[in-house]
């Protein structure tokens, strides 16, 4: 059996010099004993799997809520693909892969029910109370709001985990990076997450918005991705088939991550990068797509926003989901004695608003609806 001291010399020989090795740590908020045969990273790792804010993202909405089918991506899914290929990347380059699984797991644990409508009803709700951000709210579940060990609150994971998840940057989830020297880049295993999550995201909704209907072959013949994919794959609209749609989304992933490593070792070449303290230093991110892959990328997102996050029936599930996070709240600070005891115990005249922005962001889409019936329908015991 490997000991924790073998298993981060092993660690040493294997990673490239400007990884991160768990041996160099700079620890936890809380002191603790290491783990016999458990590195510091695969800890974080371990831990994050076992909250109660992981198992909820099984039920929260990635773009279609749950009740629409049960082929779409959830939040969960779409956590376990971005850990997937953080993960490749990371052996790839020879970076610390518990690292970055652990940030790749971590990264969307804040989120609130119903997707970004339901984060943008809290930011709204919150507004004079510094607003609602789900990449801060990741961070609060793992350093205070998941309680689960008896002599500190959160998860008390590493700093270099913590660090990652504050800096968590993609288009549509913005770092607030406090308290975790802001003047510093990520290190290259939190930028890895940063790449994966968007290649997870774009592709995936890409292939959901196939399947569901919403987004026909038809519709993507103004994406050079798409069609320089069907080329590549001797594929053609005529008799696209559910086969062709896998080849398809596998092909853009496997292209867009190849472009990522092509990308960072050029940058790590060009800026003679040594050490992880180099990549925190570095003039820019050393992650992310070449000018050509970007350029494409910008067109499918722009594609993936009028055609699919905009379609009128997505709108709809949208604006009902942030209607019914309104209502929930405006109920629950009228009369704070309908929600249950351990969240009242919580509350005070300070901070009543965030409590229950708390508990509202924690509930998963079916919960959430669940609750609105029994609030407002007198035909719904509550």
């Amino acid at each position: 059996m490997l000991t924790r001291e073998q298993l981060e010399a092993l660690e040493v020989e294997r990673l490239a010099p400007y990884a991160v090795s768990s041996r160099n740590s700079r620890g936890r908020a809380y002191p603790e004993p290491e783990h016999p045969y458990r590195t510091a990273f695969q800890r974080d790792r371990d831990r994050i799997i076992h909250t109660t804010a992981f198992r909820r993202l099984e039920y929260k909405t990635q773009v279609f809520v749950n009740y629409e089918g049960d082929y779409y991506r959830t939040r969960l899914t779409h956590t376990i693909e971005t850990a997937q290929i953080g993960r490749t990347m990371a052996r790839a380059l020879g970076c610390n892969e518990d690292l970055t699984e652990a940030i790749s797991l971590a990264h969307d644990l804040g989120h609130t029910p119903f997707g970004h409508s339901g984060e943008s009803a809290l930011d709204e709700i919150l507004e004079g109370h510094g607003g609602f951000n789900h990449n801060h709210q990741s961070v609060r579940l793992v350093e205070t709001l998941e309680q689960r060990y008896p002599d500190f609150p959160g998860l008390n994971l590493t700093w270099e985990t913590r660090e990652g998840i504050v800096k968590h940057t993609t288009e549509y989830d913005v770092s607030q990076a406090g308290g975790y020297e802001p003047d510093k880049r990520a290190t290259l295993e939190g930028q890895l997450v940063n790449a994966a999550d968007e290649i997870a995201y774009t592709t995936h909704d890409l292939d959901d918005g196939l399947r569901s209907g919403l987004i026909s072959v038809r519709d993507l013949r103004q994406l050079r991705l798409w069609q320089e994919a069907l080329h590549e794959l001797g594929l053609s609209e005529r008799g696209f088939d559910e086969m062709a749609r896998r080849q398809v989304i596998r092909h853009l992933i496997n292209r867009e991550v190849t472009d990522v490593l092509q990308h960072v070792d050029r940058g790590l070449q060009q800026l003679a990068i040594q050490s992880a303290d180099d990549v925190r230093s570095a003039p820019r991110n050393l992650v992310g797509f070449s000018a050509q892959i970007e350029s494409r990328n910008r067109e499918l997102k722009d594609f993936l926003l009028e055609r699919l996050y905009r379609h009128h029936r997505v709108m709809r599930m949208q604006t009902k989901a942030k209607r019914l996070i309104h209502q929930l709240f405006e109920a629950y600070v009228d009369e704070p004695r309908q929600l249950p005891e351990e969240i009242q115990e919580k509350i005070n005249d300070d901070n009543r608003a965030l409590v229950i922005c708390d508990y509202i962001a924690g509930m998963t889409d079916r919960f959430a609806i669940q609750e609105h019936r029994k609030l407002f329908d007198p035909a719904i015991r509550g």
